[in-house]
């Protein structure tokens, strides 16, 4: 009998949390996957905010496509998202900024809308009050900048990125060609600055861990003297971490002697160990969890028509072998 008791009184507290998290406001952040350790420090910062609001009229509720290359299912959560009568506000990360504006037109919203991690492109800004995240074109500027640190009299190099619409990822690219080239926007560098993008090079990896690092593989088998790689996002690194390092174990040598170069975006799971261990020249980290931990606030602050900056840049952590005891923000 005590049983039964404690088993309906369970079921009762639990029905009675579901109702209270039914009538609560939706603040909904749309990530473009919910495979990617990236997002999961999204999803954490977003829960913290939660717990430390529990009481709150609004909770942080974290969705995605099960894949960062289901483009066509982020743009259909945002339209679905929208649709509900508790979503009072909205994050999204494009993983394809033109789709994304797409369907947000399409949904014609009525409630604000701001980006996340990554952007929309400049014509539809229109349709997002504010981004907040990185400066993605800083990241990649930085990630240049480590690399003709290392090699001053610049070289052969392929550029390794996500999604080939992803606004933030392509941000990064001309960030990283204009620090290399000293010029601005060029699709390409043809020995610009000493720089030349080798024949196959950018490749686009859909945020893949493994695909990132079979292409650079590839890249390196067709290319023996090749001098440099770029990798915009830390997928091959944090997303196939012992791929990556059975890789650059054949390349030992050549990194010791920084004959080839590698730099990569992000400080997420096993990276900075990676650039301890002296299997990547330099990492330029962002920071997920505070965009996550900060985005439902932001939120809030439009629904109530409060001025919001836009930008809301969140900062980067910089590692090297030399630093990396002491790189990230604590």
């Amino acid at each position: 009998m005590n049983k039964t008791l404690l088993a309906l009184t369970v079921a009762a507290l639990t029905l009675s949390a579901g109702s209270a998290m039914a009538q609560k406001k939706q603040l909904v952040v749309v990530v473009k996957g919910l495979d990617n350790p990236f997002f999961e420090a999204i999803h954490q910062g977003c829960e913290k905010w939660n717990k430390e609001n529990a009481t709150s009229p609004y909770n942080c509720f974290y969705t995605g496509p099960a894949s960062t290359s289901d483009e066509a299912g982020e743009a259909q959560i945002v339209q679905d998202m929208l649709g509900k009568s508790d979503t009072v506000a909205m994050a999204i990360s494009p993983s394809n900024a033109p789709l994304i504006a797409n369907a947000i037109r399409a949904a014609k919203p009525k409630v604000p809308i701001m980006t996340i991690d990554a952007d929309i492109k400049k014509e539809d800004a229109s349709l997002r009050k504010t981004y907040l995240g990185t400066d993605n074109y800083l990241l990649g500027f930085r990630l240049g900048e480590y690399l003709k640190k290392a090699k001053p009299n610049g070289g052969m190099f392929c550029l390794i990125e996500g999604n080939a619409a992803a606004d933030n990822i392509l941000r990064r690219a001309s960030g990283t060609r204009d620090s290399l080239s000293g010029k601005k926007g060029l699709d390409q560098l043809k020995g610009e600055g000493g720089w030349t993008e080798v024949s196959g090079c950018p490749v686009f990896t859909n945020d893949d861990g493994p695909r990132g690092v079979q292409a650079m593989s590839d890249i390196l088998t067709a290319n023996p003297k090749l001098d440099a790689i770029v990798i915009e996002g830390g997928w091959p690194l944090f997303g196939a971490p012992q791929p990556y390092r059975q890789l650059t174990d054949q390349y030992k040598a050549q990194i010791a002697s920084k004959s080839l170069v590698i730099v990569a975006a992000d400080t997420i799971g096993d990276e900075v160990s990676m650039a301890k261990e002296g299997r990547v020249e330099a990492l330029v980290g962002q920071r997920p969890f505070e965009m996550g931990y900060k985005a439902p606030s932001v939120m809030i602050s439009l629904i109530e028509g409060k001025k919001v900056d836009d930008p809301l840049f969140t900062g980067l952590d910089e590692c090297t072998k030399a630093t990396a005891d002491t790189c990230i923000q604590k």
